[in-house]
């Protein structure tokens, strides 16, 4: 470690002037000089050098040369050695003259020394004295010589000191420690471990006040299957501290798992059950000792558990007189019950009787079998049977079938529903598609066609999307089904925000305050149509955002089945809320009318022959087929874009078609265009089960 020490020295001419010069690096050693040793010293001259070592150190100086100029009391030429303006020493003269101090050094009280060496102008002629040459070092000062720390405070350590480089430290002897002051021993009484069935303990001193400084910890620790009782003697008794908290009790009486207890009063604490095989008690006491000390027997007894009585509906194994620690009991219930334990059913039981003298965990019920209530059927409802053990299913027919199958559940003794093959089974209630609950008589074209009945027609939608009218139809519980170019607007699809979707009525008047809003929008991939002229895969899926519960108004129509067939002169429904004939505006009814289907080799032809005259025609493509008939006056029209071409197949109506494009509608040897829906089955089943 470097030290530092500044050497400060005043010059004085006729008038006194004073300053620092510098800081330098200082030793733990070194050599003092007068100015210009060991040439004679000049005169008119004031020199000042101050010492200072680390703390715990003094500084021993020996003169090793002195040759100043004698005067009476040193009073002209001098060196003054000086502690805190006190004067150790003032010399001149020579080595042999009776003012130099000889070979004894000077010791510094503590880590500091000045020395001053001033010399005078009475003597004009040059004089020749050399003036002096000391050195000085550190020297560690023995702090433990010192019998009383000079304060009034006693001796520096209680019991033991250890002098040390530059300082000293306290120590103890056996059986006591160092306290946080780190000069007074205190007894110790830590760890103190008891773990006999019975023994006695005390304060330290006890029967005579406590010590000072005391924090003494003592532990009982038995065998598990006893608990312990503390027993205080009759002249016990605890005070409490007082702290800037409150009264703080001087002993505690802490058990695991259990409240701390605090036996500070002016009277016996008497006996405390722990209830427990391990006992702590932490005992303090502050400078001042205490005025009472205290004392205790302490006794165990085997740890017994109570008899765990009767359980209804139930009993317990095995049957004892007596139940100690670390016995067990098991719990099995009655035929036709079940063990239950916090509200939930378990295999079997067991209980330990615990150190505390309870059973863990605490004791279940036996609760007779119920199955509870059956998981509800989504559009449907159960009934029970034979009591509440048997259960049936049934959907709200006929707008929804269990498939044609009969669920039943019987409550099996672990008390869970299940079918007759042991499996627990969820029923689904399935939408029935394409049966509506009426049927029309006599069909009708739409342009200039009939209104269709409520109920009729039950799958088909009203879309408005950024105020455009289009149709659609239902083909799920969340799903619409529609022509792409509905949705595809200058080659951007619309937001599911400007969509708005309307079914169940046949007014659209009654329609518009009650509209079904879409969650996503799927247009088919392939569409491609930016310039009105190819409606291939002119088809999309809208999903709603609420689930559709099914009903006389609203039914889904089916999808094509595998295989399915378009055969020429087929009669295919169709409806929409369109441009009927002579009016040329949208209706607000429901319209239908009856086409047949087309074969292709006619529709294509009826369109190439357009093309001879017209621009800009759209082209058939085997996703795509007509109906109508040759004379005109039948077909779909503007605003039925994306409506339904339903067939029949067997009492239910399919989607067959999708109202895609057409050429003036209704007039002769023309006829409307629709999606072939058969060709996307595929896609269909898949978009709706990936979203």
């Amino acid at each position: 470690m470097r030290w530092t020490y500044c050497i400060i020295w005043f010059l004085y001419a006729s008038v006194c002037e004073c300053w620092r010069l510098h800081c330098s690096e200082p030793v733990i050693h070194g050599e003092v000089r007068s100015p210009q040793y060991p040439q004679p010293y000049p005169p008119n001259l004031l020199k000042q050098w101050d010492l200072w070592v680390p703390d715990g150190h003094q500084i021993q100086l020996s003169l090793t040369h002195l040759d100043i100029k004698v005067s009476a009391g040193c009073y002209q030429d001098s060196l003054t050695v000086l502690y805190h303006q006190r004067v150790l020493g003032k010399f001149c003269g020579q080595e042999n003259s009776t003012d130099y101090p000889g070979k004894e050094p000077i010791i510094s009280p503590g880590n500091i020394l000045t020395l001053i060496f001033q010399t005078s102008d009475s003597t004009q002629q040059r004089q020749q004295h050399t003036g002096f040459s000391a050195t000085y070092k550190a020297i560690d000062i023995d702090e433990c010589s010192k019998t009383d720390t000079g304060d009034g405070s006693g001796p520096l350590c209680s019991q033991i000191c250890v002098n040390t480089q530059g300082s000293y430290r306290c120590s103890c002897q056996h059986g006591y420690k160092l306290h946080l002051d780190q000069h007074t021993c205190v007894l110790s009484c830590v760890d103190c471990i008891f773990d006999k069935l019975e023994d006695r303990l005390s304060s330290p001193g006890y029967p005579h006040p406590s010590p000072p400084f005391l924090s003494c910890k003592y532990i009982i620790s038995v065998e598990p299957r006893f608990a312990v009782t503390l027993n205080f003697s009759d002249n016990a008794h605890i005070k409490s501290a007082d702290t800037q908290q409150g009264p703080s009790c001087r002993l505690q009486v802490t058990i695991p798992d259990g409240p701390t207890k605090k036996p500070c009063s002016e009277k016996r604490p008497g006996l405390i059950a722990t209830k427990s095989s391990t006992v702590r008690l932490d005992y303090h006491t502050d400078v001042e000792g205490l005025s009472y000390s205290w004392s205790l027997d302490y006794s165990t007894h085997e740890v017994k558990c109570p008899f765990p009585g009767t359980l209804a509906k139930g009993r317990f194994t095995p049957v004892l007189s007596e139940y100690f620690y670390r016995d067990f009991i098991h719990v099995t219930c009655d035929q036709g019950y079940k063990l239950m334990k916090d509200g939930l059913e378990i295999k079997k039981f067991s209980a330990m009787c615990q150190s505390n003298g309870q059973w863990h965990p605490s004791l279940p019920e036996c609760q007779i079998i119920d199955c509870g209530e059956p998981e509800p059927l989504l559009n449907g409802w159960f009934t029970f049977h034979s009591g509440r053990s048997v259960v049936h299913y049934h959907c709200n027919e006929p707008f929804y079938s269990l498939g044609g199958i009969n669920i039943s559940l019987t409550c099996e003794a672990d008390g869970k529903w299940r079918s007759n093959h042991d499996v627990v089974v969820t029923p689904t209630c399935i939408p029935v598609c394409g049966q509506p609950t009426k049927l029309i008589t006599a069909y009708q074209r739409i342009i200039g066609g009939s209104e269709a009945p409520d109920d009729t027609i039950p799958w088909q939608v009203l879309l408005s999307v950024d105020g455009v009218r289009g149709g659609g139809m239902v083909i799920g519980d969340r799903w619409v089904m529609t022509a792409a170019n509905n949705l595809i607007h200058n080659g951007e699809k619309a937001s599911n925000e400007t969509v708005r979707i309307f079914m169940g009525l046949n007014d659209v008047e009654k329609h518009k305050d009650s509209p079904v809003y879409a969650d996503s929008i799927y247009v088919h991939p392939d569409y491609n149509n930016p310039s009105h002229v190819d409606y291939n895969n002119d088809i999309a899926l809208i999903k709603l955002q609420n689930q559709i519960t099914f009903s006389s108004s609203v039914m889904p129509i089916c999808l094509p089945a595998e295989g399915a067939t378009y055969i020429t002169g087929m009669m295919g429904l169709v409806s929409g809320f369109g441009v009927s004939e002579g009016r040329w505006f949208l209706t607000n009814k429901l319209k239908y009318v009856q086409l047949p289907v087309v074969s292709q080799q006619t529709c294509i032809h009826s369109i190439n022959f357009l093309k001879r005259t017209r621009n800009h025609v759209p082209s058939v493509s085997s996703n795509m087929f007509c109906a109508g008939v040759p004379e005109g006056g039948k077909d779909s029209c503007q605003g039925d874009s994306g409506g339904p071409f339903a067939l029949e197949d067997n009492g239910r109506f399919w989607a067959a078609g999708i109202v895609s494009w057409g050429v003036d509608c209704g007039k002769p040897g023309k006829y409307g265009v629709f999606t072939r829906v058969a060709n996307y089955v595929d896609w269909i089943k898949k978009t709706m089960q990936e979203n």
